[in-house]
């Protein structure tokens, strides 16, 4: 900046040698005396060191020579006013720049330092050139400072001290020097100016360090070119990049005055690079715990594994949130998925362990395990090369063999597998858009309180949230939107899993989640799932429907409360035992609570039901299990009732029934009222002595009538005459060929009517 330049401003007042009638003997002021015609004042035209010069004998003590002419002073801008001067003769005076200012209204300011140093003459003959700079900032380096009140001055110099001595004056100078100002006004730093080359082969370290310290609040700025960092860089100041960096892999960028996603974009150039480094830096205890995409869209071009991002993260357990953004997959031969095929042995008394595993090698920690005998969401979570051995998330049902399996590896936006442990890391107001390929999150082996909240996770390939072991714990899912990839496939055909969970107490709330292959396969116990919209229809008439919640834990203390559940089955299994028979040292079925739910189901076969419980072994039971307070509605034709047993591996065990409350549903297009305890009335029109209640239907799960908990006359009960029969009836439970009948009995024939409240479990 130069207003010489930028307003063609004339700042350098005439020379002396054109006449020194511009020039007052007084501050300069309009109608002030004259340096012309003065008897101590004269021009010489051919000094040796000046050429034309003004020569001077002071007889004043304070001899002023001030430009008549008004030299403005604009805001933001510095003038410095300089003049060379030599003694001739006589005694050696002292000199000074110094000023005037005035205002708009030519009235003097005062108040205002109007001279800078003085300079004491060392010697006749010898050339000595003295300065100030006059501005309105106060700056560093700035004698004058006049701040926003006057708008021009009056400037020369002054000579002081003893009188009586001859000197000579070069002409006086005033340039604009606001340029060197400039640096401090624009407040930023520039990295070339401490030795930045930007290059891409100079290691420019050093100089980003450098230009940092001096920064002191102000921008730090890197123009274009490439930069190499070597190693572990920390900027403090806020940065603005033109030019781009590289850097080894394991050198973090830590951008501590900037820390966003879009400054981390500038750096290096290339978006996903960009969210690697983001990352690197958020996971390495830094003072910032939220990484903000800033409304961003980023396209990932591969997978986002932690421990390759930031090489040696093994543990981390600080809070952490990336958020407010939009990630969007660019398919390319990274997301493909891993495919292994194997044979193995298994053995129940290892219960999660594969051995005699062929190509051990070629499987992927992490793939999803199937075969003969494997539940569904089973994982690998470690491999011994040497001892030819899987880890697996779960234990198989299918018993001791050696058998073919195949493994599929998952490729996730964010994949925490590989950590050994990583807790309390959030993502909020984030759309992770799959295409179709990417699945969204593979939590860590080991953590807890991940939290997912106010995202929409659209379309992932394969899985929404997937863990291979107990990095579930904890889990929070809140207010988030899972679209599946599959929307056009049929139920029975689609494979997606919007999230599993091994691990405990986990909580899913107010969650959507549209025609996946299964919204969650739930292990572990403690889980509540409420307020959620999960549906799994497709546009088939007479569709067939699948689970939509897979419970995989027989002992789960488990609420699933308050949510909309459509066209789809709640499942109950013990596909995670080695030992799918019961025995009496092991809990079976029981500790689930569903609650003030509302299930849909439309067109339909009759043969439908929206729980069903599929024990994959004898024996087992349920004794604990609530059933309250929920709508069930059919749209289409009706369906028989709304509970079964899948007996494809076994039936239960309706011996052992205990605990459990069927009770104060609604039923819309269900054929059998089912209940528990449930209350009936029968009519008995002739006399028997033994009259039988069938319970055929009425009691879930199709189960035993057990037990009578009240019978109440409601009509008078008569003899096979018109007598009356007062007695007591005596009961039997568990009648007939299927054990679902309750007698009563007389001593005598009898007729009449009366209540009866039986159920199918003992109820402590």
């Amino acid at each position: 900046m130069n207003i010489a330049i930028t307003d063609g401003l004339q700042l350098t007042p005439p020379s002396f040698a054109a006449g020194l009638a511009a020039w007052s003997r007084e501050f300069g002021t309009p109608g002030s005396a004259t340096w012309a015609n003065q008897p101590n004042a004269a021009i010489v035209t051919a000094d040796q060191d000046f050429g034309a010069c003004l020569e001077l004998n002071k007889v004043a003590d304070t001899t002023r020579i001030r430009f008549m002419g008004e030299t403005p002073i604009l805001p933001g801008t510095y003038l410095r006013i300089s003049a060379r001067i030599k003694a001739i003769a006589g005694a050696r005076p002292s000199v000074r720049v110094a000023g005037w200012a005035g205002d708009g209204a030519r009235n003097h300011v005062g108040g205002l330092v109007e001279a800078g140093a003085p300079v004491t003459l060392p010697g006749f003959g010898q050339v000595v050139e003295v300065s100030a700079i006059v501005g309105t900032g106060n700056r560093s380096g700035v004698d004058m400072i006049w701040g926003a009140k006057p708008i021009y001055g009056h400037f020369g110099i002054d000579l002081t001290g003893s009188n009586g001595g001859v000197v000579r004056i070069e002409s006086i100078r005033i340039e604009d020097v606001t340029g060197a100002f400039l640096r401090q006004m624009m407040d930023i730093v520039d990295v070339r100016d401490f030795g930045a080359k930007g290059d891409g082969v100079t290691d420019d370290r050093a100089a980003f360090a450098a230009a940092d310290s001096a920064a002191n609040g102000r921008v730090m700025v890197v123009p274009a070119g490439v930069y190499r960092i070597g190693a572990d860089l920390t900027i403090t100041a806020p940065v603005r990049f033109t030019g781009t960096l590289t850097m080894p892999r394991a050198a973090r960028l830590t951008l501590m005055g900037s820390f966003d996603y879009p400054t981390y974009a500038e750096a290096f150039g290339d978006e996903t690079e960009a969210l690697k480094r983001a990352i690197q830096a958020l996971f390495g205890y830094t003072d910032h715990g939220e990484l903000n995409l800033r409304g961003r869209r980023i396209e990932l071009t591969e997978p986002l594994v932690m421990t390759e991002i930031a090489p040696g993260l093994s543990d981390f357990s600080s809070r952490r949130l990336i958020c407010n953004g939009q990630i969007k997959l660019v398919d390319g031969p990274a997301w493909n998925t891993g495919v292994a095929q194997s044979q193995a042995s298994y053995n129940p008394v290892r219960p999660t362990t594969l051995s005699e595993v062929a190509n051990v090698a070629n499987i992927e920690i992490g793939s999803l395990i199937t075969g003969p005998g494997v539940g569904r969401e089973v994982y690998v979570q470690a491999k011994n090369i040497g001892a030819r051995t899987l880890t697996l998330s779960q234990p198989l049902y299918g018993g001791a063999g050696t058998r073919s399996y195949q493994f599929k590896r998952f490729r996730y936006m964010f994949d925490f597998l590989g950590m050994d442990e990583c807790s309390r890391v959030n993502f909020s107001e984030i759309e992770f858009m799959g295409g179709g390929r990417a699945s969204f999150l593979m939590l860590p082996a080991n953590g807890q309180m991940f939290h997912i909240r106010d995202c929409y996770i659209s379309g992932p390939g394969d899985r929404g949230i997937t863990s291979v072991g107990r990095g579930c714990q904890d889990l929070l899912v809140d207010r988030c939107q899972f679209l599946s990839s599959e929307m056009s496939v049929k139920a029975q055909d689609r494979t997606s899993i919007a999230m599993n969970l091994n691990a405990n107490d986990a909580k899913i709330r107010d969650n959507r989640f549209v025609r996946f292959g299964t919204f969650l396969v739930a292990a572990g116990s403690g889980h509540l799932i409420s307020g959620n919209h999960w549906f799994q229809g497709d546009d088939t008439q007479a569709g067939k429907r699948v689970p939509g919640l897979v419970i995989a834990e027989k002992n789960c203390k488990m609420a699933i409360t308050a949510n909309y559940i459509d066209n789809n089955v709640i499942e109950w299994t013990n596909e995670y035992d080695a030992y799918p028979n019961f025995t009496n040292d092991e809990y079976s079925f029981g500790g689930l609570s569903i609650t003030g739910n509302h299930f849909t189901v439309k067109q339909v076969l009759s043969d439908f039901a929206w729980i069903s419980v599929r024990p994959y072994g004898t024996n087992q039971h349920i004794h604990g299990l609530t059933v309250s307070n929920n709508v069930f509605r059919v749209i289409g034709p009706k369906i028989q009732r709304v509970d079964k047993v899948d007996t494809t591996f076994a039936d239960l065990n309706y011996s052992r029934m205990r605990n459990i409350l069927f009770d104060g549903n609604t039923f819309n297009g269900v054929i059998d009222y089912v209940a528990n305890p449930i209350q009936i009335t029968h009519t008995q029109g002739t006399a028997q002595a033994t009259w039988v209640v069938p319970l055929t239907t009425c009691l879930p799960f199709k189960a035993w009538a057990k037990n009578v908990d009240s019978i109440l006359a409601v009509s008078m009960i008569q003899n096979a005459g018109t007598g009356r029969v007062t007695e007591m009836p005596w009961v039997r439970s568990e009648q007939g060929p299927a054990r679902k009948n309750i007698h009563i009995e007389w001593s005598t024939p009898a007729r009449g009517s009366i209540t009866l409240r039986a159920r199918m479990d003992e109820p402590g």
